[in-house]
């Protein structure tokens, strides 16, 4: 019965009362750091300011959304006193263009590095399963891989821009090009932790299942669905958990570089303008910004206990 207590106690404490502590101990220096950090435009903000600035932020977008819906009203209402007067008139609605609050932002980044994610995802994994059952294709790309790995996308990003300024050229656009620019940017840099990864889960498979393959001359898809994907799957989701955590860190740095609507924009605009409320609000984005990819990880990490035989490996 002891035993049992205690070890309920320890997971509760491992669980709940340590990062509790963990972060009061971080708040607390925080706080007391902040209070000697002089800057010129005021002093470093701490815990409490940037939770103001929090409350500000919401404040700002439902007053930006309560524009947004009167400014619909008042067309909905011009409208119909023009269609009274003429019933063959052709309605015309114009979109809200005011500016994107924190919270647009914050969506407008979630959506661009999920997409980014996903189309790395869907090159990647293919990709390293190939690379991963031929000796000769893993020769012959793992040099390139090992170049392309390690480029910063402030170097991707000046050529993506001007590729897609060149090659995206329509009248009535699906979507923007910054959108598509911050895309393909992220997509390069979150693409070789995912093939590296995956090529090493494939190659790694024991041999006696491969040899069961073989024996059983399973076709070359059946022998993927069956053997190799299922081998391979922890270390599949390592690359992908490394690749969303970079694919977020480079959406923030491409969307402050190029000016692309996102919370990489946010804070740059708040550098810029530089009032006394500028650091606080900077500090605030970069705390959502850190929460976001914890998420994130968190996210794929659920994801990967769902699908992996190997509970263990979804542990961390």
């Amino acid at each position: 019965m002891m035993k049992a207590l205690k070890s309920v106690f320890n997971k509760i404490t491992n669980a709940l009362l340590l990062p509790v502590v963990g972060i009061a101990i971080f708040l607390a220096l925080w706080s007391i750091t902040a209070q000697s950090i002089h800057t010129s435009l005021g002093e470093f903000p701490g815990p409490n300011a940037v939770v103001k600035q929090f409350y500000s932020l919401y404040d700002e977008h439902t007053a930006e959304r309560e524009k947004a819906t009167a400014f619909y009203e008042r067309q909905e209402v011009r409208n119909a006193k023009k269609l009274e007067k003429n019933p063959d008139y052709v309605v015309k609605t114009r979109a809200y263009t005011g500016k994107e609050t924190f919270v647009d932002q914050i969506l407008t980044s979630l959506v661009t590095v999920t997409c980014g994610f996903l189309l790395a995802a869907i090159i990647a994994i293919p990709l390293g399963i190939w690379m991963g059952l031929s000796v000769k294709l893993n020769s012959a790309l793992n040099p390139i891989v090992q170049i392309f790995k390690p480029v910063s996308p402030l170097a991707w990003l000046p050529l993506v821009t001007m590729l897609v300024s060149a090659v995206y050229v329509s009248d009535d656009p699906m979507v923007s090009k910054s959108f598509l620019t911050s895309l393909i940017t992220v997509s390069l840099c979150s693409l070789w932790p995912m093939v590296i990864n995956t090529s090493i889960g494939v190659s790694s498979i024991d041999s006696d299942l491969l040899n069961v393959s073989k024996v059983l001359r399973l076709p070359t898809f059946t022998n993927i669905k069956k053997i190799v994907l299922p081998a391979s799957i922890p270390m599949i989701f390592t690359g992908m958990r490394l690749s969303f955590g970079v694919a977020w860190m480079v959406l923030i740095a491409a969307e402050m570089l190029a000016q692309n609507p996102g919370l990489g924009k946010f804070v740059w605009d708040e550098f810029q303008n530089g009032s006394s409320e500028s650091l606080a609000r900077i500090m605030a984005a970069v705390v959502v910004i850190g929460f976001i990819g914890f998420l994130l990880d968190r996210i794929m990490l659920l994801l990967q206990r769902k699908v992996s035989w190997d509970k263990s490996s979804a542990s961390v």
